[in-house]
């Protein structure tokens, strides 16, 4: 199930002949490579009846056709005759996930690197001169993937409802803890649009099949384009010190400074999408063996929802996170909790930090000699359940 370098463009009818050997995935599902998290959400909202009609009429009364007939007047549409190798990827991108409409795409001028696919009904995407010029072509190879898997999976739906929660924010800020419950439910929005970049990601490498590709674009976004002075091992040793780093102090910024973004982290990214591709799951797909879009909808909701809570708590147990570590000691039911609480926060009051390991001997000691994930010790990294470079909205990568 590969092409074999001569495949026809079976959207355009024109003969596309990819630059190297890739599997394609006909009828694949957005299951298949969706993360846990914003899988269990997808398939909860296809599942409400007049799901589309809804939605598809909320998007009406936001700037959506404004954009599109923006993007029309403003920028340059990606054509055979314009940005052509652009849209030999885009082309390439629907084949390799059987998407059959193939979107429309605009370059814009904006030297900020960024790609976004916007439209409930008819999906666009756009990507600036800055990305344009930024990555070389596997890369950009990744970036179109990435979108067409957001138009493939419909994850226009989280920016539609966010959009629309947000102006409704501003319009009951003046009612007594309406504001607050608009914002409840937009930080859990947020948290489902970051898993969704995660899922595009992954569709990235599915059309690409280049992980160091896939990883250069995401360390390119993040320090620019200076490749001979970077390195992606060394890219990935950032996300595992970001990770370990710190005390309980240190966990609690990493969660304030992620809330109000609607993308993870570039090294958080570069690390997941390194481990997905290391997994089974990601060889099965390659061997042709993934869901079709034909048994969505026998989708069950709460099988859906059990491999997310499992994803979490998978997520909890093998984090070398201070916070995460503490949250799986008290699952644990580990002792002395309360003394690595007070010795997390100490740099809170300024008090010089105990010999941590000393003290962790001793917590040990009190747990009656527990190993596991209490007393400091650190579990490896573990495949996720079956199931995203670039992204639909404020920041691509």
């Amino acid at each position: 199930m590969s092409d074999d370098g001569r495949e026809q463009g079976g959207h355009t009818g024109q003969e596309r002949v990819p630059s190297r050997r890739r599997s394609r995935f006909p009828g694949i599902s957005s299951r298949a490579y969706e993360h846990p998290a914003d899988r269990s959400a997808l398939v909860a909202l296809r599942k409400l009846s007049g799901f589309d009609t809804v939605f598809k009429a909320l998007s009406g009364l936001l700037p959506e056709r404004s954009l599109r007939l923006l993007f029309l007047s403003d920028s340059v549409r990606v054509s055979d005759q314009q940005f052509a190798h652009l849209n030999d990827m885009l082309l390439d991108a629907c084949y390799i996930l059987d998407l059959e409409k193939v979107p429309p795409m605009y370059v814009n001028q904006d030297p900020q690197p960024n790609a976004m696919c916007v439209g409930l009904d008819e999906p666009v995407i756009v990507v600036t001169t800055g990305l344009v010029e930024l990555l070389d072509e596997e890369e950009m190879r990744a970036v179109i993937g990435h979108e067409v898997g957001h138009a493939l999976s419909g994850h226009a739906v989280y920016r539609t409802i966010l959009l629309f929660l947000t102006s409704l924010a501003v319009r009951v800020a003046w009612i007594p803890l309406g504001s607050l419950a608009i914002t409840a439910i937009v930080t859990a929005l947020r948290e489902w649009f970051r898993k969704s970049e995660l899922s595009a990601d992954r569709a990235g490498l599915l059309v690409g099949q280049d992980p160091r590709a896939s990883m250069r674009g995401l360390m390119k976004i993040a320090g620019g384009n200076h490749l001979h002075e970077m390195n992606v091992d060394a890219f990935l040793r950032q996300a595992e010190e970001y990770e370990a780093s710190g005390d309980l102090r240190d966990s609690v910024l990493k969660i304030l400074n992620v809330l109000p973004r609607s993308h993870p982290f570039a090294t958080v990214r570069a690390a997941e999408l390194r481990k997905w591709s290391e997994s089974r799951d990601y060889q099965r797909i390659l061997d042709g063996h993934y869901p079709r879009r034909t048994e969505d909808q026998d989708t069950s909701v709460g099988d859906s929802f059990r491999e997310s809570a499992t994803h979490y708590a998978n997520h909890v147990k093998s984090s070398k996170d201070p916070l995460m570590k503490l949250v799986s000691d008290l699952a644990g039911g580990a002792g002395d909790l309360g003394g690595r609480v007070r010795r997390g926060f100490e740099g809170f009051t300024g008090n010089p930090p105990k010999d941590r390991a000393q003290d962790d001997a001793k917590d040990d000691a009190k747990d009656g000699g527990k190993g596991g994930f209490g007393g400091g010790s650190e579990a490896g990294p573990r495949d996720e359940p079956p199931t995203d470079g670039p992204s639909s909205g404020d920041r691509r990568n």
